[in-house]
């Protein structure tokens, strides 16, 4: 008998509600090196698990604080605004940003710590 040159298509079988569920992974077993590298994706909390610093916040605010300058005189925020006018709202907004930007990476990076005390406490 001849053989079929079509490859074999995974089922997909409907639930109650008519939702379609993948089987999930059928196949081979992955090697030691393809487990690497689908474990560096997930890597992407290490930015969350670096404690907040003054130096990064003043980052952001700096950030904030230059695209305020710019609304300010491209006419979005303040019409007609002078340059002196913008920098000073620049350099208040600064000011106020800098600690709660600091505060708030402070409360997300707590945050995160009990998450992952709890989940090691759960295992």
């Amino acid at each position: 008998m001849a053989q079929t040159k079509r490859k074999r298509r995974t089922k997909h079988r409907g639930n109650a509600a008519g939702m379609v569920e993948a089987r999930g992974r059928t196949g081979r077993r992955l090697t030691p090196e393809e487990q690497k590298r689908a474990s560096r994706g997930a890597g992407g909390n290490r930015r969350m698990l670096r404690e907040p610093t003054w130096r990064s916040a003043m980052l952001k605010s700096g950030t904030m604080a230059i695209l305020l300058f710019v609304m300010t005189q491209i006419g979005l925020i303040v019409k007609s605004a002078s340059v002196a006018s913008g920098i000073a709202v620049a350099l208040i907004a600064l000011l106020l940003y800098t600690p709660l930007a600091f505060w708030t990476d402070k409360w997300a990076y707590s945050r995160q710590q009990r998450r992952l005390a709890q989940q090691a406490g759960q295992r």
